[in-house]
């Protein structure tokens, strides 16, 4: 009896050390992770410096589930650019073209106005109400580059969430029962 007892009390601080090991791990995942955006914010200018592209606006040069890579500089926006921007009373950015630039003389601030590539009109209809142009602290960065397609795990995980659960149940599992 005395052989058995001692095999499991041996094995409770194991299993204990083990899972804390796990949960460690995993928070040193999240937290690196979290480190990345945060450096590529610094780097990048951008609030946000990866964005999905989520509808079928910008087709046929950007489609839909495409990753978008931004940098937000000083450099004065100009005509024929793409920018992801945010407008008041939305939560989700926009990636749109701007099509016209106006210089204000009197602050030298520019205002932009932006379409889509694949719209019949312009955007003013999805600014605010009686906004005309979009002004530098709507603009989140410039498109700089993109990855095609990568961007419908995104669009996946929010359009059909029980996945998005299952994702991050079928991880955790892993990393519990992962054995080093």
């Amino acid at each position: 009896m005395g052989w058995i007892g001692d095999t499991v009390d041996s094995i409770k601080p194991i299993q204990i050390r083990q899972l804390l090991t796990q949960a460690v791990s995993l928070g040193m995942i999240v937290t690196s992770a979290l480190i990345i955006w945060k450096a590529l914010m610094c780097i990048t200018g951008s609030e946000s410096p990866v964005v999905v592209v989520l509808s079928g606006s910008m087709e046929p040069g950007f489609k839909r589930g495409d990753i978008l890579f931004l940098h937000m500089s000083k450099d004065p926006i100009r005509a024929g650019e793409i920018v992801v921007f945010n407008v008041d009373g939305r939560e989700i950015p926009i990636v749109h073209r701007v099509i016209k630039v106006h210089e204000r003389q009197d602050t030298g601030e520019v205002d932009v106005l932006t379409k889509g590539d694949n719209n019949y009109g312009d955007d003013r209809l999805l600014y605010a109400q009686g906004q005309q142009w979009l002004h530098r602290h709507h603009i989140m960065g410039r498109a700089v580059g993109f990855l095609p397609y990568v961007g419908w795990v995104t669009i996946i995980m929010t359009e059909k969430p029980i996945i998005k659960y299952i994702l991050i149940g079928a991880l955790g599992l892993l990393v519990i029962t992962s054995k080093d």
